[in-house]
């Protein structure tokens, strides 16, 4: 019969059983792990932002590192494909393996409604285009009274209206009046009329009163229109909103002296 262990030789094991399997923890967690894992040791990120895709593909594979388009967008001053932004940032330090998230300038723009600007101002729709990211193209000023008032909207010389799809970053063209109109009749006769009846009389046909010439020494009565511009020749027309120069016999009035 075998003499059992007395309760030294037990103890004796159970200390040489936990010194092996505390040396297999430190072993496991500081030797075999961090040289698996590249434990310490961190990836300088690259400033891909503003490469082509392809290019900065290349460059992350050969820095251990990876990426993700998580947006795109479109710009048509800057070449298709060229990554916009990143994250992280140029310099962080990260681990193998990580994820760069980046944005991509698109190939092709993507389709918007078009705005509506037509009886608005120049001015309104130029801040209207751009919120739509859209260019404002050629402006071509065609007789009408709206003064300065949109009259059409066309992309590639085609007239667009509002609702209708265009791509985003289009040339907008516009058709805005000019405030004259294109009704022509003949140039009234003012000549030796007073210079307020004449006034009263070009305006109520829809004409504007330019610039008015006083004369002395003329042989008319002070207030007496002596000339006018355009002429009233015979077949002379004249268009709705255009000015009408007039000289005047006698000294130009003060302001605020009668």
């Amino acid at each position: 019969m075998f003499k059992a262990n007395s309760p030294a030789d037990v103890l004796k094991h159970l200390a040489i059983m936990g010194a092996i399997v505390a040396l297999l923890i430190i072993g496991f967690f500081y030797v075999y792990l961090p040289s698996s894992t590249n434990h310490g040791e961190s990836i300088s990120v690259p400033k891909i932002a503003g490469m082509q895709l392809a290019d900065a593909e290349e460059l992350l594979d050969e820095q251990r590192l990876r990426y993700f388009v998580n947006d795109s967008s479109y710009n048509p001053n800057v070449k298709p494909f060229t990554i916009l932004t990143q994250d992280p940032a140029p310099g962080a330090k990260v681990k193998e393996g990580r994820k760069i998230y980046i944005s991509v300038n698109m190939k092709n723009p993507p389709m918007i409604k078009m705005p509506k600007l037509i009886d608005g101002s120049v001015k309104n729709a130029e801040l209207i285009l751009k919120s739509y990211d859209l260019r404002r193209g050629k402006i071509t000023y065609v007789p009408d009274l709206q003064q300065n008032a949109v009259l059409k909207q066309l992309v590639n010389g085609r007239e667009v209206k509002p609702g209708e799809m265009v791509p985003k970053g289009s040339l907008v063209d516009l058709h805005v009046g000019d405030g004259l109109g294109n009704t022509e009749f003949e140039v009234p006769n003012v000549v030796g009329m007073p210079v307020d009846e004449a006034s009263v009389l070009l305006v109520g046909q829809g004409l504007q009163i330019g610039n008015i010439i006083y004369v002395q020494g003329s042989e008319e009565a002070d207030g007496t229109v002596l000339k006018q511009r355009p002429f009233a020749e015979v077949n002379a027309k004249i268009r709705v909103g255009e000015l009408v120069d007039l000289w005047v016999a006698g000294q130009e009035p003060v302001q605020g002296i009668e």
